[in-house]
């Protein structure tokens, strides 16, 4: 981390304020108090910052528009709301049925990495606000019940918990196998099922994982869509290659697919309980259908694979020296022409801003990359799903979790279509 990215994420974080790195990439922009950074004062803080962080819908709200149903969280209900200017706009998540429904998916996974907590994601976010911010937004709003990822759920035959758990043994290398195959599949049919009443999946993790599942649920419906894979981390292997075992790792390899090789080529999923939905048959991605944004942690194996494919790739050095403007608009055009899903790693931010996560990696994303990215992203029009992953409350202080769940419940805000103005 160079001497200035740090003095900026410790700038922003000791007066609770977004900075942002412009599109010089040596050039930051952060608000400071002059007893906090000598040589700045408040009066150069530059006009702009207090817009940005003052996140304001287009629309008035009067009392009148709120809505008056506003049973718990998770109940499946469906609240409307007066909708603000902006989503008027048709050339806004254009592939979303209007009126537009967004279908919280609560996937509480936790089996696909080795900490607890991350199942604790769902309720955290819902308790922060996350339906009347979206309802705010001018969304319909479908609150699912977290999907059911009990292991004896999963595990039984009937997939009611009403009969004999299987004992299905792990193979090598690939640690709860039938929990995450089968919770997969699981969301797989709901997301697809959302999909196809028009509405809009926003999911909500759960460990990386979940990728398997909302992205074949994803492709059965729109086998063109095109992936911004934001994460410190590749999820490229599989259970030949990974290090670990763990398929927060592997969403990506399982999924890969290439006219002469990939990472998971001639792999036989039959070898994995729970994985049946992923046969030789089912939906792929193509190299060219992903973008990353944000590696910094690539694993040896995954390196060739992403070189080896081509795979459109933004590291961390790649935005440090094009900055994100440019690489967000390289992304896009890249991916011009397809419905876009929008995978959110909470560990792609750095670990100042987000401690509460579970594999953190020091140089990442700042504040306000991070959210130009989700902004950017639904500004396109484009934005037809989108999940965000590896919240973990119970590995960070009291402090450092509800940062970081602030900081989730602010970057779905600014990718389900919040504007500065």
């Amino acid at each position: 981390m160079t001497a200035l990215r740090r003095l900026a994420l410790q700038c922003s974080k000791a007066t609770r304020q977004p900075m942002i790195r412009s599109a010089a990439a040596s050039t930051f922009l952060f608000p400071v108090r002059s007893t906090i950074c000598a040589g700045r004062s408040d009066n150069n803080t530059p006009l702009q910052q207090t817009a940005w962080y003052s996140y304001t819908t287009t629309t008035s709200m009067s009392s009148s528009n709120i809505p008056k149903d506003h049973a718990g969280a998770g109940t499946g209900n469906v609240h409307d709301q007066m909708l603000p200017s902006s989503m008027h706009d048709k050339d806004l998540f254009r592939y979303t049925k209007y009126p537009r429904t967004v279908s919280i998916i609560g996937a509480p996974m936790t089996y696909g990495q080795p900490y607890v907590g991350t199942d604790t994601g769902p309720k955290m976010l819902r308790e922060k606000g996350l339906r009347p911010k979206l309802t705010k937004l001018g969304w319909r709003v479908e609150d699912m019940p977290d999907l059911d990822f009990d292991p004896k759920t999963l595990l039984s035959s009937d997939g009611k918990g009403d009969t004999v758990v299987s004992s299905q043994r792990d193979p090598p290398n690939a640690k709860n196998c039938a929990l995450v195959g089968r919770g997969s599949s699981l969301l797989a049919d709901v997301v697809e099922s959302k999909l196809r009443k028009g509405f809009f999946p926003l999911i909500v993790g759960g460990d990386h994982s979940i990728g398997l599942g909302s992205l074949t649920g994803i492709l059965r419906v729109r086998p063109d869509t095109g992936i911004i894979w934001v994460d410190a981390h590749a999820d490229l292997n599989t259970p030949h290659t990974s290090s670990s075992g763990n398929f927060h790792g592997m969403p990506l390899g399982l999924l890969m697919n290439h006219p002469d090789n990939g990472p998971a080529k001639n792999f036989d999923f039959s070898t994995l309980p729970g994985f049946e939905f992923l046969d030789q048959q089912g939906p792929r991605i193509s190299p060219e259908q992903l973008v990353y944004v944000g590696l910094r942690d690539v694993d040896p194996a995954e390196r060739i694979w992403i070189q080896r494919l081509g795979i459109k790739t933004f590291t961390m050095t790649d935005i440090d020296h094009l900055g994100i403007g440019r690489v967000m608009d390289e992304a896009l055009a890249h991916l011009k022409g397809r419905p876009l899903h929008l995978s959110y790693d909470i560990d792609s931010v750095d670990p100042m801003l987000a401690p509460a996560t579970g594999t953190t990696v020091r140089g990442g994303l700042t504040y306000r990359e991070a959210h130009f990215v989700a902004e950017f992203v639904a500004q396109s029009g484009d934005l037809a799903s989108a999940e965000i992953v590896e919240v973990n409350p119970s590995l960070s202080s009291d402090d450092g979790a509800n940062e970081t769940v602030e900081l989730g419940l602010q970057l779905i805000t600014s990718f389900m279509g919040k504007s500065i103005i």
